[in-house]
C-alpha cells in the first residue's frame, strides 16, 4: 500500500498512514456551552460548530480517512426549546444548500441516516437533492446522523426482519449479523474505527449502538467549536498507540 502525496500532503509526521482509522465518528458536544462562555446565545455555538465540522471533513479528506460520521441531531434533541430546534432545522437546510457545490467539487459523498421522514419537508428535499447529487463521489463518505437514535434504529431493523419472517420472505435461520446490518440505517456503510466525543462527557448517548461495538473511544474536554486539526491530530495519535484485539489474544 502506498500513500498518495496529493491526498496526504499535510499528514503529521508522527502519524502512520498505514494505521489511520478508515472511518471516524464524532459526537459534537459543547456548542451551547461554548457560546455561553463567549457571552453569546446558544445558536452562535451551533453556527461555529458547522465551521468546525466542515474543517474536520476537509482534514479527513486531506489525510486519507475514507469516512466521517457526525451526530448532528438525535431523537432526544426534540426535547430542547423549540426556538433552538427550529434554528437547527433551518441551519441544516441552509448549510446543505450553501455547501453542496463545494462538496460536489471536493468529491464528498453525502449520506443521511436516521428517521428522516420526521424532518421538515423542505429539509427532506434538500437532503434528497444532496445525496443524489453526490452519490458517485468517491474521495470521502460523509454520513450525517439526523433525527437519529441507536435504539430506534435497532427496533426498526427488528420489526422489518420480523415482518419478513412472518410473511415467509425470510427463514429464522437466515438471520445473522450480516442480514441484521442490511436493515439498519447504515446499511452498506463500514463501522467506525474511532469514536470521538468532545466536551468531556463519558457516554455514547444512543449513537451507533450496534456499529461502535469495537470502535476505539476518545474523549476530550475540548468543546466542539474549538476542536481543530491539532485536536484531531492528538486523537489520531492516541488511537495509533492502542492495540485493537477485538476480544482476541495475540
Amino acid at each position: 500500500m502506498t500513500a498518495n502525496p496529493a491526498i496526504l500532503h499535510s499528514l503529521p509526521a508522527d502519524l502512520d498512514v498505514l494505521r489511520l482509522p478508515k472511518h471516524v465518528a464524532v459526537i459534537m458536544d459543547g456548542n451551547g456551552r461554548w457560546a455561553q462562555r463567549q457571552g453569546q446565545p446558544r445558536f452562535m455555538g451551533h453556527r461555529r460548530g458547522v465551521d468546525t465540522l466542515k474543517e474536520l471533513l476537509r482534514c479527513c479528506k486531506d489525510w486519507g480517512i475514507g469516512a466521517l460520521t457526525a451526530y448532528a441531531f438525535s431523537t432526544e434533541n426534540w426535547g430542547r426549546p423549540m426556538p433552538e430546534v427550529d434554528f437547527l432545522m433551518t441551519l441544516f437546510e441552509r448549510v446543505l444548500r450553501r455547501e453542496l457545490k463545494e462538496m460536489i467539487d471536493e468529491g464528498v459523498q453525502i449520506h443521511f441516516v436516521g428517521d428522516l421522514q420526521a424532518l421538515p419537508s423542505s429539509l427532506q428535499e434538500e437532503i434528497e437533492r444532496a445525496m443524489l447529487a453526490t452519490q458517485h463521489n468517491e474521495k470521502i463518505k460523509f454520513v450525517v446522523a439526523t433525527n437519529y437514535g441507536g435504539r430506534r434504529e435497532i427496533l426498526q431493523a427488528c420489526r422489518a426482519i420480523a415482518q419478513k419472517v412472518s410473511s415467509g420472505e425470510l427463514n429464522l435461520e437466515d438471520i445473522d449479523e450480516g442480514m441484521f446490518e442490511q436493515h439498519l440505517y447504515t446499511a452498506g456503510i463500514s463501522h467506525p474505527d474511532l469514536l470521538i466525543r468532545t466536551s468531556g462527557e463519558m457516554r455514547v448517548s444512543n449513537f451507533l449502538l450496534w456499529q461502535v461495538a469495537y470502535a476505539e473511544l476518545y474523549v476530550t474536554q475540548t468543546l466542539w467549536p474549538d476542536f481543530d486539526r491539532k485536536e484531531f491530530h492528538q486523537a489520531l495519535f492516541d488511537y495509533q498507540q492502542r492495540h485493537r484485539r477485538f476480544g482476541k489474544v495475540k
